[in-house]
């Protein structure tokens, strides 16, 4: 059999239907993840971005549930799962906040709300900060309590070391050493789940 000449293959595909090559076809548009789905990805991230804004563990939980709850409530009017809860949770913790300003930390971290209250250049920036002051909270919080108290007295209430050592009952050098190995392993516990400190 001879090969076709150039002249049939132009007949012969003339009235063929053009093929779009891989690279050229037009992209499938991203379904939609399910509800379970948006949940299993953007539970703690939600948990750690509510902490980071109101400094109170159980808060935090009660703002994510709600943020979930009103999600399935709107489910089919939200196109982009993870922003809208995002805004949600802002906006709860922000309202938990202006309500129960003696029972929060706003007074104490007042940027926490700032940060989202003014028109940031780079909203996704003061978010990252806030799940990462978020997640060194978490992680504070399940610390003995002896680390806790140290923590407390030397970054919220800002006494020297001398001071600490009388309020514990510990040497100065002791206290310079529990503090000192306490922030290592909080710094190594933030690597861990990928936040880099300034150790690096």
């Amino acid at each position: 059999m001879e090969p076709p000449n150039s002249s049939a293959v132009a007949r012969r595909s003339a009235g063929a239907i053009p093929v779009l090559s891989p690279s050229r076809q037009p992209k499938p548009m991203e379904e939609k993840p399910t509800l379970h789905q948006v949940f299993a990805a953007e539970e703690s991230p939600l948990l750690r971005f509510a902490y980071g804004l109101t400094g109170q563990r159980e808060t935090a939980e009660d703002l994510v549930q709600d943020a979930f709850l009103r999600l399935h409530t709107h489910w089919h009017e939200v196109e982009n799962p993870r922003a809208w809860l995002f805004r949600c949770t802002r906006n709860l913790a922000l309202n938990h906040l202006r309500n129960n300003k003696r029972n929060t930390s706003l007074e104490t971290t007042p940027h926490t709300g700032e940060e989202w209250e003014t028109k940031s250049p780079d909203p996704e920036a003061a978010l990252g900060r806030l799940e990462t002051i978020g997640t060194l909270r978490l992680l504070i919080s399940e610390l003995p309590e002896p680390d806790r108290t140290l923590i407390a007295l030397k970054y919220s209430q800002d006494l020297k070391y001398d001071q600490i050592a009388t309020r514990t009952n510990l040497t100065v050098s002791n206290v310079g050493y529990k503090l000192h190995h306490t922030l290592k392993a909080l710094a190594a516990s933030l690597r861990q789940l990928g936040i880099e400190t300034s150790e690096g």
